[in-house]
Order: C-alpha cells, then structure tokens, then sequence
C-alpha cells in the first residue's frame, strides 16, 4: 500500500490529532509494535493487552502514524501523528475494505472445515500462472489478519487469494461482507470448532456465510459430495460448480495414483493431463480438484494449471515431510486437528513405502465439545498396528484413545501415554525409539504445541 495520512483518516472517517502532518507516505499496516516497518502505520488493538500502551514502541521502530481511540484521547501522544477513530479494530477493516476496491482485484475467498490453506496455496499458485496474485500468509485469516492481508497487496495486484477461518458464527458474514468475493470456496465440513456449534449442520450454516458477500456475478464453489452443503448450495444466489469424488459433479478425479511424497491424478474435464501435487494423501486430491475449478473460472488453461499445482508453495506444517536428525523423515501436520483429518492422515500414512518402521505422535484435537474423549477413542479403529509400529500420545483427552488401543497393542511396550506437561518425555521416548529410515507422523491441534516434537527432532543437536 501507499497512501498518507490524510487519506487514510478520509477512508476510515477518523479525524487527524495535528496540524502539522508529515509528508510521506505510509506503506504497511501493523498491530505488534515490535514487528512492524518504518513506513508502518500502526493499530492498537485491545485484547488482552492494551495496543495503546506500546505506542512508543511503534515510533521507536519506524512508525509514522497510528489508529488511536477516541475514548483514549487524552493519552493520545501530542507530538506523533494519530488518527483518532472510535474503534482501531474497526477502522482497520473500513481501510482494508476502502484500499480493495482502490485496487479492485478479482477475490477469491477459500474456508472449510479441513484444507483450506493447503487449498488457498493450490489456487494461488495456478492462478498465479496467469495473474499478480497475493495470499493469505500464515494463520491470518481472521478479522485482523484478513485486513492485514489486503493491505499487504501491491498496486498491480489483480488477483486476492484469501482464506477465511471462523470459530463463531457470523464471523465469516463480517469478512465476506468485507471483501465482496467474485469466487467463494469451501471446501468441507468436518468438526472443527463443534465445541462452540454443536452440530455439523451448524457448522455448514457458519460456513455457508462465506456467500454473503458474494458478488451478484459471483460463483460459489463446494464440495459436491457433502449432503449439508448441496442442501444449503440452493439458496446461494450465485452461479454453483462442484468438486468431488462423485460423478455427479462439474469435476472429479477419474484416476489417482497415490506415492509415498506426491499424488497424481486425472479428471473429468482435461483426459488428455495428468496433474500431480506434492502432497500425500488422495483426500488432498480434492483441494486440488476445488483449486483447478477456480483456475478454469479464471481463464487459466489446463497446462499451466498443471505446473501452477506442481510448483506450488504450501504452507508449511501441513502434511509436510522434514528429515530427522537421526535418518527418519517426519511427516508434519501439526497446525490444527480434527478427527476427520486425523481418519484422512492416517490412511495416507500407513499406506507409504518404508523401509524401517512407522512411528505416530498424536496430541489433543481441541474444541471437540462435549464429545470429545469419545471422538478421541473412535480413532482406534483408524490405527492398525501391523502398519504403526509405536504410537505416543499426548494430552488430556488422548488418554482415552490409549484405552481404546491397549488391546489392539500386545504387549503394551510400544503404546505410550502422556498428560500435556510431560512433552519433554515423550520427546525422550521417541528419540529413543526413532531408527534410521523410519517414519514419523506428528498431528495435533495448534494448541499442542507438536510443532516443538518437530523441532527437538530436526533443530541442532546440543
């Protein structure tokens, strides 16, 4: 972005503290007044901490304005530039909005319940063959990372790729009526967030709000195979493609063969192109499948769809091998959890070729609700022993899946057991278990914190 002052104050209907504004341009937005660039205009947001109490921060690191709240005005500094509006938050989503359509990219919002970033990366990629395309970066996809995300674009942006995560409704209805989608995605429901909703079918409906702010020549594309998305796709006002494995959809895979790094596969619509994605798993098969729809709707052909899905940059931490500091390659996938994607991973893991033995590290699968230890137990039925050699868990509920599998494993010696403060030993333990060619699945909700396993297994060696 490149805007001053004045501008923005205009954009979010804030008024400016002084006189005697600077002349030069602000060019990034930031909350964490550590984190941002000189040039930076700075938002002080209230959470658990007060923003407004790091304003010094902000100036000391580059800052040349800021947000500032009008019932802190009496705090507000009166040498330094502010704008003072009455909510920064807010302010923050009104210049995000006014700086898209000064831009006027094509968006495409992506959400569901398992696969969203892995499919934002696909359809940024592919459409990234033909357009300037910005994404989401890491976890910003919520009410301040969606902002912060479109006023990261450049001014020759032509294409926004945003993901979009809820853990409430109406939370999507803010960001999709925020960023006006020309392509609205989703690809699943699964369980996610059940805690907070209590059903799927409300999970559908919180997801369905992607298509509020869907514009009037707007497509709506879903996975044609999920009976509480076809139920609620009828009410959608906008043009509807599908993805699936059935053949009732506007496209599905035709041939998949699965290896042990990559997928390949064919579909219905381009017999004569074999895609591939280096992601393990067929059930990834699907995002490619949801990502090759928006590219077709984009103009995008089917040979540079194809190097867009093989060259893509995903996001790391989801289905990602990394090799161990002792020979093993770790299979990371510990950004969230649920027991649908656990089922997915598991399959594709226990299908790979290896030549020593498989290892699984499985923590907690939060905001489950109140059926969650029967939840964690039903994953027993996914974890064959005679393919997972050893099997470490960890977390409060977990302790219910190592009931479940203390009979499937005689002798007990290599089903292992650990409340959450014990991550150092489990650490010690899968070390200790770990061979050279062996493979290691890590899967766990980001509150777990197994990327930590990962990084004890693959950082330095004291």
């Amino acid at each position: 972005m490149r805007m001053k002052l004045d501008e923005i104050a205009k954009a979010v209907d804030g008024t400016l503290s002084t006189e005697n504004v600077p002349d030069e341009y602000v060019t990034s937005v930031a909350f964490d007044s550590r984190k941002l660039e000189p040039g930076s205009l700075f938002v002080p947001l209230v959470g658990d901490n007060d923003g407004h109490d790091y304003i010094q921060s902000a100036i000391d690191n580059g800052a040349v304005g800021s947000f500032w709240a009008n019932d802190h005005k009496d705090k507000a500094p009166t040498d330094f530039p502010v704008i003072l509006v009455n909510d920064p938050l807010q302010a923050l989503q009104d210049l995000a909005k006014y700086y898209l359509a000064k831009i006027n990219p094509k968006v495409v919002a992506v959400t569901g319940s398992n696969g969203k970033t892995t499919t934002k990366d696909l359809i940024a990629s592919i459409v990234g063959m033909k357009f300037n395309v910005i994404k989401t970066q890491g976890n910003f996809n919520n009410q301040i990372g969606v902002p912060i995300t479109i006023l990261s674009m450049s001014s020759n942006t032509e294409v926004l790729v945003v993901e979009m995560g809820m853990d409430h409704s109406g939370q999507l209805k803010t960001l999709s009526n925020l960023v006006n989608p020309d392509i609205a995605v989703i690809t699943m429901i699964g369980e996610a967030h059940i805690e907070f909703f209590g059903t799927r079918d409300r999970i559908a409906d919180a997801k369905l709000e992607i298509t509020d702010g869907l514009r009037e020549d707007g497509y709506f594309v879903y996975n044609g195979d999920e009976p509480l998305l076809n139920e609620r796709a009828e009410k959608v006002n906008a043009f509807r493609k599908t993805f699936g494995r059935e053949g009732t959809n506007d496209i599905y895979p035709t041939e998949i063969e699965a290896g042990d790094e990559n997928t390949k596969f064919e579909t219905n619509l381009w017999n004569d192109y074999e895609f591939m994605i280096h992601l393990i798993g067929d059930y990834n098969v699907n995002n490619a499948l949801a990502a090759l729809e928006v590219g077709d709707l984009l103009k995008i052909s089917p040979s540079d769809m194809r190097k867009g899905l093989e060259h893509a940059n995903l996001t790391k931490n989801r289905t990602e091998w990394i090799k161990g500091n002792q020979g093993e390659m770790i299979l990371s996938d510990v950004y969230n959890s649920n027991p649908t994607a656990v089922k997915a991973v598991l399959a594709a893991f226990e299908s790979t070729h290896v030549a020593g033995k498989r290892l699984l590290v499985l923590g907690d699968m939060l905001e489950l609700g109140d059926d969650s230890q029967a939840m964690h137990a039903s994953l027993a039925d996914s974890i064959d022993p005679d393919q997972i050699s050893d099997v470490f868990l960890i977390g409060n509920d977990m302790k219910a899946l190592y009931e479940a599998l203390e009979n499937k494993y005689q002798p007990q010696k290599n089903l292992h057991y650990y409340p959450i403060e014990k991550l150092p030993e489990l650490v010690t333990d899968l070390k200790a278990a770990i061979e050279p060619n062996d493979e290691v699945l890590l899967k766990g909700s980001h509150g777990m914190h197994l990327e930590n396993v990962l990084d004890e297994l693959t950082g330095p060696n004291d």
